[in-house]
């Protein structure tokens, strides 16, 4: 029988080092730069800080909550917290069935049923489906997030080959698209990348993720110090640090906010479980606010730097700054190519990318692995191998698939036929499915759920245990330094962090959330 005490984080650094970890990933190093760059830079910055504070912290710090009050994973700590009575979930679970039957009207039999299905669950699960929805989110992403993570250990080998020189981007386009097309190359390094997830995962709490991140986390801040340091040095540098820095105004618009929105909410790994699988790992005397705080403010920090380590060199290269997402993969291999010592200075920029992606995998992997020791008593060995096992066969469609559907034209068949999906590959599918719609609808039910269902009073005692400046000072106080004032009256305090992060989860999230899932699946 494998020994069902629950494991707690060796120190406080190691967990902030560890959940900031889960945090920086591809959405910090990769997709931040290259958004940013689509929309205007340093205006577009501005708006993405203000929905870190106000959206994604908030959600965050409830995630962490609930995981350190219940100590399990995601499906146990719903289960265990939602009331007897879940008539709001029911009411849901019709409105589920309902569509379900209307899109049955219109011959959509693969949705309508899903949606039949869903509502069975919802009824028979209760509260607890937002649990299983961000175990499933988690397998799902990983199983594609691992392909990524797979390119990047490719380049990597292809690096020290010699074989990453190019002059142009279209060289570096055609180097991309041959390799990613290529099955054998893809499967291969998608594999690999996952062997490592499972290395880390499978060695434990403490000795395994917690011990990597106190590694993996200082290696990444210095490699990106490493690579402002040479960027900024550029001739034509300054171009990008303004590009990046100086906000312009006139770009913002109402998509530009949405999508800083959403992007707060990705890169912060909010609504797939991660967060709160961490949190159940906490004990008592952890501080959750300035934990919260710490984590938050690591993620966005490096999320920054990554974007100044990149837009001095693309500029003082003539590169673009709205290449998109092939900024990583071809602009900048190109762009560092054409510096002194380019292939070093390559090896250096996909090593980071490595480690923000490995940091973020083991979270999403300890996630499926989490629920498997606490739902089916598995041993953490035995979890994690049965995880990883599954989540590398799923990621075989994405990884033979990425650019198309010529080498498993029988799934192709059967998505049009029963959900008449027509989108580029199953890779496609898998991130529209994770991103656009398991990963919002999380976050919007965990807000929900916090603010209306368990309840702000209860989420607050539990924060209060390690924090009690939380809910007992007066913002103002707080701020002035005067919370020790023996002329300060707790019993007359009115607003506190406290208070203000109650409106926040109940009202603010959950609607901003809803806006951005809307904006993401295209309804508005």
């Amino acid at each position: 029988m494998p020994d069902n005490k629950r494991e707690h984080w060796g120190s406080s650094l190691g967990f902030i080092l560890a959940a900031a970890g889960s945090a920086v990933g591809l959405g910090n190093i990769w997709k931040f730069p290259y958004v940013t760059g689509e929309n205007g830079g340093g205006a577009f910055v501005l708006i993405y800080l203000l929905c870190i504070l106000l959206i994604g912290f908030p959600l965050m710090l409830a995630e962490l909550t609930i995981g350190r009050k219940t100590q399990k994973n995601p499906i146990g700590a719903f289960r265990d917290l939602m009331p007897k009575n879940c008539m709001v979930a029911h009411l849901i679970g019709i409105a589920v069935g309902f569509t379900g039957l209307l899109l049955f009207a219109f011959k959509q039999w693969g949705w309508g049923t899903i949606f039949i299905l869903l509502s069975v669950a919802i009824f028979k699960l209760g509260w607890s489906i937002v649990g299983y929805m961000g175990v499933f989110c988690g397998f799902v992403i990983l199983s594609f997030y691992s392909v990524v993570g797979g390119w990047v250990i490719g380049y990597i080998v292809e690096i020290l080959r010699g074989t990453i020189n190019f002059e142009t981007t279209a060289q570096a386009k055609d180097f991309f698209v041959g390799n990613i097309g290529n099955p054998v190359w893809s499967v291969s390094y998608h594999i690999i990348f996952m062997i490592a997830c499972i290395a880390l995962v499978m060695s434990g709490l403490k000795k395994g993720i917690e011990l990597s991140s106190k590694i993996l986390m200082p290696v990444l801040l210095g490699l990106l110090i490493i690579l402002i340091i040479r960027g900024i040095s550029l001739p034509g540098a300054k171009a990008g640090i303004t590009f990046y820095l100086s906000p312009d105004f006139s770009k913002i618009t109402g998509e530009t906010v949405l999508i800083a929105l959403g992007h707060a909410f990705f890169s912060l790994s909010l609504g797939m479980g991660a967060i709160l699988t961490y949190g159940s790992y906490l004990d008592k005397k952890q501080n959750l606010y300035k934990s919260t705080l710490s984590i938050v403010a690591l993620d966005t920090i490096i999320a920054l730097l990554a974007g100044l380590a990149m837009f001095p060199a693309v500029f003082a290269y003539g590169g673009s700054p709205e290449a998109g997402p092939g900024l990583v993969f071809q602009v900048i291999p190109t762009v560092f190519n054409k510096m002194p010592a380019g292939s070093f200075w390559i090896f250096v920029f996909f090593f980071l990318i490595f480690i923000a992606a490995l940091t973020s995998a083991i979270s999403l992997l300890e996630v499926v692995t989490s629920a498997m020791m606490d739902e089916l008593k598995f041993s953490r060995h035995l979890a994690t191998l049965t995880s990883g096992i599954l989540i590398i066969l799923l990621g075989l469609l994405s990884a033979v698939s990425v650019t198309g559907w010529e080498n498993i034209p029988w799934v192709e068949t059967v998505m049009v036929k029963l959900f008449n999906c027509k989108q580029g590959n199953f890779f496609d599918v898998a991130d529209n499915l994770a991103s656009n719609w398991l990963l919002p609808l999380g976050g919007m039910f965990i807000s929900i759920f916090t603010g209306w269902i368990w309840g702000t009073t209860y989420a607050i005692k539990e924060i209060r245990e390690g924090s009690p400046e939380f809910a007992n000072v007066n913002i103002f106080v707080l701020l002035a330094g005067l919370k020790d004032d023996p002329k300060h009256n707790p019993e007359k305090v009115t607003w506190t962090l406290a208070t203000t992060w109650g409106i926040f989860i109940r009202f603010l999230s959950p609607v901003a959330v809803t806006i951005a899932f809307l904006y993401t699946i295209g309804w508005i």
